[in-house]
């Protein structure tokens, strides 16, 4: 009869239904194509993105941050709790057996009880040895523990897509950062070449008037000029300064000077990635985090709603016991149970209709986050689709820009030169080409930052890449680190 029921529970676990809406991936309104396409886009998107810029520099500050970056390590120590917490949940599904001995001496008092130990000559004094294993199983009819077991797996994929977007979100962050570093070091140029060119004119103009030749007025003009290119280079070396602090932060170190590899004029321009609205929706690491997110939610109603019906365990404990160590395994000391206790709540005062409304609250707020999440990365690939284009366009304007400043700068002062117009005029074109070079070293900076965001946004499995490098590495570094001494 025992054999029977556990066959026909064993049975009712296995095909027992399940609580709960099955997961299906909501229809998404996907566009079918961006509103600003790049004729010459190439398919990149999957490959190592950052090697295309042509630096050793960059790419070796790239592997150090995926080496040592704190977010990265701490990420990988979620993606291992996790693990660890699916693992408990999933445990549940079958049966836990423990085991238990134990051995004791006492005295129990001669004179108590209905019949003293006093009177019957019994000896107080006895030994108790035991041995036993029990174990316990509880017969998932109703689908409970396997919505559970499913709600924990999709928490730990969840927590993998984390990890992915940290490691995204790492890349880009110091690719972007030295760029911008890079950029200021444009910039601080400029300001250094102006400010020397500068200095050049003030010596002049002050041997001319000290010789008599030009007034007070037109000396305090180009001194002024040359405060001015000065008083800028204190501000770039401030702002290089601080970005040197933030990558090093990126790179998992203390703050400190960065490398130089190639100038931002010797970068190679990345190229535009190639790829379809639809490619977001598997490329995204935070899109597929947040449907993993939208699957725990939605095996968390099943879980709610399964407290509603009873609750059917298997018990069982076999063992021996006896007062007398040496007789602890012979026939008469065995001792067994088994059990098969239910509990099925009758009245709780909307305590479990108040777990399944939260847990279909919870179901719709990841709903939302994971459309929502979607709809944010079209916007941020269309961004940083039409920043790119556009930028370019800007880029090509202020060349031509610069070079017109030039030959204005050029021409103002072969005209001051020859007497033909006032100070005024060559200060007015040597200010706006100071301007408009380094408007062009920014612009110049914002184009690489537009395709490092368009490959950011648009994701792809260089992130897996990057990933495996990770791997790669701290393997590596282990080969490569030295075996402890014996002592």
């Amino acid at each position: 009869m025992s054999k029977i029921l556990l066959i026909l529970l064993a049975a009712f676990s296995l095909y027992g239904c399940m609580m709960g809406p099955n997961y299906q991936r909501p229809e998404v309104d996907t566009p079918q194509a961006w509103r600003f396409e790049d004729k010459e886009a190439k398919d990149v998107v999957n490959t190592a993105w950052w090697e295309q810029f042509n630096d050793p520099v960059l790419n070796d500050l790239i592997q150090r941050a995926l080496l040592e970056n704190k977010d990265i390590k701490i990420a990988a120590a979620r993606v291992e709790e996790f693990i660890g917490r699916y693992g408990t949940t999933r445990a549940a599904l079958f049966p836990q057996v423990g085991a238990g001995a134990g051995y004791g001496r006492q005295r129990v008092s001669e004179s108590t009880g209905p019949s003293p130990l006093e009177d019957i000559g019994a000896n107080p004094t006895f030994n108790s040895s035991q041995l036993f294993l029990n174990a316990a199983w509880e017969i998932d009819l109703w689908g409970k523990l396997r919505r559970a077991t499913e709600a924990a797996r999709a928490d730990l994929l969840s927590t993998e897509e984390a990890q992915r977007t940290v490691i995204l979100t790492l890349v880009t962050s110091v690719a972007s950062t030295y760029i911008d570093l890079r950029d200021l070091d444009k910039q601080l140029e400029i300001a250094h070449q102006t400010a020397k060119s500068r200095e050049e004119s003030y010596n002049l103009f002050t041997q001319r008037f000290e010789g008599g030749v030009i007034s007070e007025l037109e000396l305090n003009q180009v001194k002024s000029e040359y405060e001015q290119a000065l008083s800028t280079i204190p501000q770039f070396e401030k702002n290089i300064a601080q970005v040197e602090n933030f990558l090093s932060t990126l790179l998992g170190r203390n703050p400190g000077q960065i490398a130089r590899g190639k100038t931002v004029d010797q970068l190679t321009l990345p190229a535009v990635p190639a790829g379809l609205p639809s490619d977001i929706l598997v490329n995204r690491p935070d899109i597929r985090q947040a449907e993993q997110n939208l699957i725990a939610a939605n095996a968390n109603i099943g879980v709610a709603k399964a407290l509603y019906f009873p609750s059917i365990s298997l018990t069982g404990l076999f063992g021996w016991a006896s007062n007398d160590l040496d007789d602890l395994f012979r026939g008469p000391s065995k001792t067994w149970s088994w059990a098969v206790p239910a509990s099925m709540p009758i009245f709780t005062a909307g305590a479990i209709a108040g777990q399944v409304r939260a847990a279909e609250a919870i179901q719709q707020q990841a709903l939302i986050s994971y459309e929502q999440s979607i709809q944010t990365a079209f916007r941020e690939v269309e961004d940083a689709l039409i920043d790119q284009k556009k930028t370019r366009e800007q880029i090509v304007a202020q060349g031509r820009q610069v070079d017109s400043l030039r030959n204005y700068a050029r021409i103002a002062r072969l005209r001051y030169d020859n007497g033909y117009t006032s100070y005024i005029e060559v200060l007015d074109a040597e200010r706006s080409l100071f301007n408009a070079e380094l408007s062009y070293a920014q612009t110049q900076g914002t184009l690489f930052l537009s395709l490092v965001n368009l490959y950011k946004a648009t994701g792809g499995g260089w992130v897996v890449m990057a990933e495996g490098l990770t791997k790669e590495i701290v393997q590596g570094t282990s080969a490569e680190a030295p075996a402890p001494q014996q002592k």
